[in-house]
Order: C-alpha cells, then structure tokens, then sequence
C-alpha cells in the first residue's frame, strides 16, 4: 500500500491510499525457466499453481488492510468493507472521535469507453479525509497542479471531497458530450432516410443513456447524503453550492435526451404505422382494380361448353374491352372519392419524414385534393394590415 498524506492550510487532512499491484505475487507464481523445461504439468498440479497464486493473493491483500486498520483504527469497518468492493454505496455513520462520518464506493467512468468503470473509496469526517484507489490515474488527476488551489482553498474535509467531486465529474461531462454528438447523428441520420434498422440504433442510444444515468444517481445521493450528515457547515459553503448547480445542470441534460429518445422512438412508430396503412391501402387498391380481370378469367376458363362471346371471333378482344372498361370505371370512382390518395403516384418512403420539395406527383395531388376540398372550406378572416379582399365589382 502506497500512503501519502496531505495537509493543508485549514488543518483538515488528505490521506490517498493507493492500492499496490501484485506484480510480484503474480511473477511467483510463474514457472521458471527450468521449470519450463520440464515436461508440462498434469491438470491437477496445474489447478494447484493457481489455487497457490490465489492464495497469495490473498495473504497480500490481508496485509495491506492490516496495515491500514493500524494506522486508521477509525477507519476499520470502512476498510474490510471496501475490500473488492466494485458497487455504488453511501453510509453515514457516528464517531465520538471524529464526529459525523460520511464513507462509501462510488464508480466513475474514466475514459471514453463504458466497461472502463472504476471504484472510488471515500472517507470522510469533518477534518480528515481518505480516498482508496485501485486505478492511479484518479488520484493522479485530483492532485494535478491546476486543482491544488481549489484543495488548499477548502476549509473542511467535507467541502474538498465535493471539489474532488466535481473534478471527477468533467469526464462525465465529457461523455455526455459525446453521447449528444452521436444522437445528434441519429437524428440527421432518421430525417434523411428512416430505415428499419434505425430502431436497433435509437435502442443503443437509449442504453447509452441509462448507463450514464447509472453512474449518475449514485452521485445524487452522495450529494443528498453529505447534506444530511454535514447541514449547514457544508450546505452553505462554495463548493457545495458549485457542485449542486452543475448536478441540476446534469440531471436537466439527462431529462433532456431521454426526451429526444422517447420522441424518437414515437416518431418511428408512427412512421412505421404510417407506411404499414400505406402498404395495406396500396395492396387493397390494386386487388380492387384487377378484381374485374380475376373474375373475368375465373368464368372463362370454366369447363362449359356453353360461354358467351365463345365461338365469335371478336369474343376475347370484347371480354378484354370489358374488363378495361369495369376497371377504369373503379379507378375513376376510387379516384372521385380521393381515396387512391398518393399511393399510386410513386412517393418514396424517405418522404415521410424529410421535409424536401414535394414531387410533382404529390403537388398534382394536392392540388386536386384542394380544388375538391375547396368549397368546404372556411374563408379566412382578414388580419390586421392585409389588404381586403377584392368585391364582386373589382373581380
């Protein structure tokens, strides 16, 4: 165990507990290289090795929390309890030496990528403060240059926990930035082309988002937690007040995609209905159409010998007049209806949810809609300072 203390100006402590690697156990463990010689090891001397390894593992892992139990006797419970600990937890607890206790784990994000998650140990009294890491590039990052000042600048242990806080928290504003550049390119994405493979995007978008809000609750109940133990000695100071406007500042975000998403999700919905009722209307209306020459095939190609138009050499350019005839007349009468709409005139998908020029076909249609339309329609009242409409003299 790597220990190093820090004290600053208004007496209040830092203890940063950084976890040796088991370099060395791990180097024990492996064979030499006469052993490497040496004809390979049955599997059952080979589980032995490794149940070797791990106990000495454990032995070391044994020694390091011995070695912190005597130097913060305070902090015993809270160092058994962190052992291996890789989930979100916040307690407040009661010292007669130290007061008001405010300890945990709380898993930081510390890179772009999403499995690189790392536990931060904290405890915390009035006066001191200890932090256990796994990974050095927390510590390393809260103890840079350009954050000292803002540690020396505390007046409490409680007060530059929440300035670490919010140290920490900038990769997090940095992976919500991100996460709204790449839903920003689904949204582009959905307007240009809505494919049907959009969903599995618009899904991973929100899965995305429920990891970050994962990392996010646990730091809203820290916050509500110091609050709790602390009262106003810290509620009142600048760094408490700093962190909890840009937690509203995150939670508001959040709200905010998960917003966008769920209108995403809805408009997708309610595209894919969209060209479904276009698919079924489009196929009813082409089985209507061909209906008369189904039928007309269906009589003449019957086993009877008596058929009209059979033995007249005009018979079958009649019968395919007719069945001309009887389906211009439905087409008409569908059309007269306004019922075809613009299924038949070639709208591509992609139309339904861009917002370029309409083709020429839908402005045709359109406008045959309107002129049908048009007596039905109210006429629009005159605003204030637009000309009058033009009497029936002028006209």
């Amino acid at each position: 165990m790597i220990h190093r203390m820090l004290r600053y100006p208004s007496e209040w402590e830092w203890h940063v507990l950084q976890l040796e690697e088991r370099q060395a156990v791990r180097q024990e463990a492996l064979p030499s290289r006469k052993a490497s010689r040496k004809p390979a090891a049955s599997p059952r001397g080979e589980q032995k090795a490794v149940s070797a390894a791990e106990r000495l593992e454990l032995e070391a892992a044994r020694e390091q929390a011995d070695e912190m139990k005597k130097a913060f006797p305070a902090c015993a419970s809270w160092i058994d309890e962190c052992a291996g600990r890789r989930t979100n937890q916040i307690s407040i607890g009661d010292n007669p030496a130290e007061g008001r206790l405010l300890y945990g784990t709380l898993m930081f994000q510390l890179s772009e990528s999403q499995s690189d998650v790392q536990p931060f140990h904290f405890w915390v009294s009035q006066k001191r403060l200890l932090t256990m890491h796994d990974d050095i590039r927390l510590p390393l990052r809260l103890q840079s240059g350009e954050h000292e000042a803002k540690l020396a600048g505390c007046g409490t242990a409680p007060e530059a926990l929440f300035v670490m806080l919010g140290i920490v928290l900038e990769t997090f504003h940095e992976g919500l930035d991100g996460f709204e550049t790449r839903l920003g390119e689904l949204e582009a994405s959905m307007r240009q082309a809505n494919k049907t493979v959009l969903i599995d995007v618009i899904f991973e978008r929100r899965y995305d988002l429920l990891h970050w809000s994962h990392l996010f609750i646990p730091v809203r109940e820290l916050h509500g937690a110091a609050k709790e133990a602390f009262m106003e000695e810290l509620t009142e100071t600048e760094s408490f007040k700093r962190i909890t406007h840009k937690l509203e500042r995150i939670d508001a975000l959040l709200k905010h995609y998960a917003l966008e998403i769920d209108t995403l999700i809805s408009m997708d919905d309610a595209i894919s209905s969209f060209r479904g009722n276009d698919i079924m209307k489009t196929l009813t209306i082409f089985t209507v159409l061909f209906l008369p020459a189904t039928i007309g095939g269906t009589i003449w190609g019957t086993n009877f010998n008596h058929l009209p138009w059979k033995d007249v050499k005009w018979g079958f350019a009649g019968m395919i007049t007719s069945i001309a005839i009887v389906t211009s007349v439905i087409y008409a009468w569908l059309w007269k209806k306004g019922w075809t709409g613009d299924l038949l005139h070639g709208r591509r998908p992609s139309e339904i949810a861009s917002e370029g020029p309409p083709s020429r076909a839908r402005r045709a249609g359109g406008k045959r809609r309107a002129e049908r339309t048009a007596p039905l329609a109210a006429k629009p009242e005159a605003a204030d300072g637009d000309k009058p409409l033009p009497s029936r003299k002028r006209r």
